[in-house]
């Protein structure tokens, strides 16, 4: 029997009031938000990127050369651990994806194995003669890869997160790739070089033994390396080259804090060390006053000042010409932390707010026409019970447009797509419950029984209808990525709001007008 109890129409009026509240944000602008009361719900549809342009930046990490600085590393190990158990040795070196070492006495060619194979777990130590090879195992070099997949994603994080950009999308895409999209970002080139650099930073002294001469020419003692200077601002003029000892005095990655400020009205970033780097930073001042000290990014001299006094505070300032910009963007590479390996960008798109614009332009248009095309054929066909529909639908467009807002779910051109099919879809349980009362009527049931039998009829078959629907979108779902996922996802939101609208809110409004106009015919 058609009845509604009145806790359940208050139950629904609620549901449906919250529906069109949560909405509400997603139909004004940012400036109209602001003004609205403070009860209002301010979370609104995050836009995609074909929506509200931005960046689509395909990042490929060079997991290679992770493994050549471990290997770099375990020569410098393998040094120390053969000097320490006195193992005469020539020839230790890289060669390809090994340490390869020559033992003198053929007697220690075991020894210095067991040695070599306690540097590091998951090792393949292998002998030929007097030959030494040290290797990673398969599995000592998948896990390494991961974990530089999974550390670049966590930078990549967080150096996107100081700029300031909202909802950005940062996954990994197959075995070595990251996919980076950042809607709204004004300044792609910026983000770029943002995320560009490895931004491992070294605090090294400058070999003053060496002449320019010597630099010219090349020439430079086994412990030193020439590297060239970094432009850190546009004022800077040509870079030129220092002698700079290898040996790493205190690392970047013991530094917790960096920010741009001023000095002497020129643009430095200030930087702080943990307990650990503030001894080893305090200490290698302390030995080497009257020095210069050379702050080396990225294998490029950044800033090479003279230290005039111990620095014991644990601080200092990075000065080198900077720009006010380049000042900021340093401080917030260091903030966020080195990546442990290169990435090179191998696709780029860059969608401008313009194109963004027309497409939620086109978007909205495709909408209305859409929803007004729908309103007119329903009210031409239905009466009175055709805008009982029409509103229905008008609320179905709010709870698709809620629910993707407290889900944080990202609204994309096919998005708008499936929200424009999704309307179609929803009208269709009332095209089914109306034919179905039409049906009904002409078999001379009354206006009451015709509804109560065409609402439990045809329930059935909308919930097949849906839900067959429902599978298509969670296969387009978990099979798809992007844009595909997108549609999926608005579909599905249109489709289950569908079942409450047509089914629930369209159906109390049916009844609550039969019972109070008790009609002889129906108005369809």
């Amino acid at each position: 029997m058609l009845y509604f109890e009145n806790w359940k129409i208050a139950l629904i009026s609620v549901v449906c009031l919250i529906g069109v509240l949560l909405s509400i944000p997603s139909f004004v602008g940012t400036q109209a938000l602001q003004g609205l009361p403070g009860w209002v719900p301010a979370r609104k549809v995050t836009l995609g990127l074909d929506l509200q342009g931005g960046s689509h930046l395909l990042l490929e990490v060079d997991v290679k050369a992770v493994i050549v600085e471990r290997l770099n590393n375990m020569v410098d190990a393998a040094r120390t651990v053969l000097r320490q158990e006195r193992i005469g040795y020539t020839n230790l070196g890289l060669q390809g994806d090994s340490v390869v070492v020559t033992v003198r006495d053929a007697g220690d060619v075991e020894k210095s194995r067991t040695v070599l194979r306690n540097l590091e777990p998951d090792l393949d130590v292998t002998s030929a003669g007097a030959n030494v090879t040290v290797r990673y195992s398969d599995r000592a070099v998948i896990a390494r890869k991961r974990a530089a997949i999974e550390q670049s994603i966590e930078v990549i994080r967080r150096r996107v997160d100081e700029t300031g950009t909202r909802e950005p999308t940062i996954q990994q895409q197959g075995d070595d790739r990251i996919l980076v999209q950042l809607p709204g970002v004004d300044d792609p080139e910026r983000i770029k070089n943002l995320l560009g650099k490895t931004a491992k930073m070294q605090f090294r002294l400058v070999d003053s033994t060496v002449t320019e001469a010597d630099i010219a020419a090349g020439r430079v003692p086994p412990g030193s390396e020439i590297l060239p200077a970094e432009e850190a601002g546009s004022r800077r003029g040509q870079g030129g080259r220092y002698a700079v000892q290898k040996r790493v005095m205190v690392s970047g990655e013991t530094l917790t804090d960096a920010q741009p400020t001023f000095q002497n009205a020129e643009p430095v970033v200030s930087f702080k060390f943990d307990s650990v780097g503030a001894r080893r930073f305090g200490e290698a001042t302390r030995q080497n006053v009257g020095k210069p000290f050379a702050i080396v990014l990225d294998g490029k001299v950044i800033s090479a000042p003279v230290i005039r006094e111990p620095i014991l505070g644990g601080s200092g300032i990075i000065s080198g010409s900077f720009t006010t910009q380049s000042a900021q963007d340093l401080a917030l590479l260091l903030r966020a932390g080195a990546l442990p390996a290169p990435l090179n960008i191998i696709e780029e798109r860059t969608v401008g707010p313009d194109l963004g614009s027309d497409s939620i332009r086109a978007g909205a248009i495709a909408c209305a026409i859409g929803f007004a095309l729908i309103a007119v054929l329903m009210v031409a066909g239905y009466g009175l019970f055709g805008l009982i529909a029409n509103l229905g639908l008008a609320l179905n467009i709010a709870f698709t447009l809620s629910i993707m807002a407290m889900m944080g779910a990202t609204l994309t051109l096919p998005g708008l797509a499936g929200m424009v099919l999704g309307l179609a879809m929803a009208v269709d349980a009332n095209v089914l419950i109306y034919e179905r009362m039409r049906e009904e009527a002409d078999q001379g049931r009354s206006p009451l029984s015709a509804s109560e039998t065409a609402f439990r009829r045809a329930y059935v078959t909308i919930v097949d209808s849906n839900l067959t629907t429902l599978i298509a979108a969670l296969i387009l779902y978990l099979l798809g990525s992007g844009p595909v996922r997108g549609f999926a996802v608005t579909l599905s939101i249109g489709i289950a709001c569908s079942m409450f609208t047509a089914v629930t809110f369209s159906r109390m409004l049916v009844v609550l007008w039969l019972r109070t106009r008790r009609p002889k015919l129906l108005p369809i």
